[in-house]
């Protein structure tokens, strides 16, 4: 899928203003001229961002409440999903990076600063205070060790909003063997066979 491609979805699927897409092509090329010299993304995906990356990570507009809320994106690396979401909506949600490497920190300062934007950056979320309403992760930890954080970290119930690859149901009935909690698994729109898993976890 191509950039003309993705952005046409994101406008017509998505809901993004001319405005957004313009922030996220800038957000891509920042991304992309850091690759050169830090590893964000893989390199083997560089040539695929559009799909791979922005799209993937932007569908997840779908699943966030934007009343006045507050959103966590752990271990955000290079701002995905978090960043995006931010630039969707910068007036009712506040969005919080935990990014524990202070090379990636020091990028999501940069792009803060070319974008305008006014997300919150933070470090290790073992040292830090995770207060928000929603979460939100990517390609962060194995399925449970996401959901000890969520419990154990984790100050106030939330959405848990989580993107896997093909073997989602099989890392749900693993977690699941001492503690369950309700959640919904919804196909991706970037790759079938991709899933998306929505929980509530109430405190």
């Amino acid at each position: 899928m191509q950039e003309n491609e993705v952005i046409h979805i994101l406008k017509k699927e998505l809901n993004f203003s001319a405005d957004s897409i313009s922030k996220i092509k800038k957000f891509v090329d920042l991304i992309l001229l850091e690759n050169k010299r830090y590893n964000l993304i893989s390199k083997t995906t560089e040539n695929q961002i559009w799909e791979r990356h922005v799209l993937d990570c932007a569908q997840l507009v779908k699943y966030i409440d934007y009343t006045p809320n507050s959103l966590a994106d752990l271990g955000s690396g290079a701002g995905l999903p978090g960043i995006l979401l931010q630039i969707y909506n910068q007036n009712t949600l506040h969005v919080k990076l935990y990014e524990k490497s202070k090379v990636k920190r020091n990028f999501l300062e940069r792009v803060k600063k070319s974008l305008g934007l006014k997300f919150s950056i933070l470090g290790n979320i073992y040292t830090e205070n995770i207060d928000s309403q929603i979460i939100v992760c990517r390609a962060f930890k194995k399925l449970d060790r996401v959901i000890q954080v969520s419990r154990e970290i984790a100050k106030k119930s939330h959405k848990m909003i989580i993107l896997k690859g093909e073997n989602a149901q099989k890392e749900l009935n693993k977690s699941f063997k001492s503690n369950k909690y309700p959640y919904k698994l919804v196909r991706s729109i970037s790759n079938i066979k991709s899933k998306i898993i929505v929980m509530e976890i109430k405190k």
